[in-house]
């Protein structure tokens, strides 16, 4: 007597007093392709190297003011400012794209996204807010935070390929 409008999905009888019961999966991830650990890894070195390009000759300049002499102090006053500068400029870049694609530079060059795990949209918010602020600030804790900083990146190796900050922002990277 299975009555498909008297009973739940596991063949119980329903109770017309009960919530509503539905099968959710916790993950979506089964349709997502996700990112390669190597591709991964390759993006967070192009962003390095986008950084360093970026800072190199301000830091040749910093170095620079150091054995000039005399004029030294500000030369290295403004070589301050134009690190500053820079940086900032690379923050706003960085920032927009992951505004507008869910990617940093890195991401963006190798292919690979930032997505949630049930597949929809990682906004600006959830990126910086969920999974950049909480590891950061928890890397920040004296003796504790060497060793969250070590474990983030090493959770990779999970057979899900989700680090901290993909728990923490429920949040998955995947080929674009």
């Amino acid at each position: 007597m299975n009555d498909p409008y008297n009973s739940n999905p596991y063949g119980q009888a329903a109770n017309p007093y009960a919530a509503p019961e539905a099968r959710l999966d916790d993950q979506a991830t089964e349709y997502l392709e996700l990112a390669d650990r190597g591709t991964r890894l390759g993006a967070k070195m192009i962003d390095g190297v986008a950084s360093l390009v970026v800072m190199l000759p301000v830091f040749v300049m910093i170095g620079l003011s150091g054995a000039s002499g005399r004029q030294s102090e500000e030369f290295g006053v403004a070589a301050m400012i134009g690190v500053g500068v820079l940086g900032l400029a690379l923050l706003a870049w960085q920032l927009y794209w992951l505004h507008l694609y869910s990617q940093t530079i890195g991401k963006r060059a190798l292919g690979i996204k930032i997505v949630r795990t049930d597949g929809s949209r990682a906004d600006l918010g959830r990126i910086v807010g969920m999974r950049w602020l909480p590891v950061s600030l928890l890397g920040a804790i004296p003796l504790i935070g060497p060793i969250i900083s070590l474990v983030d990146p090493l959770m990779i190796f999970r057979e899900d390929r989700r680090c901290m900050h993909d728990l923490i922002a429920d949040t998955v990277v995947v080929k674009a």
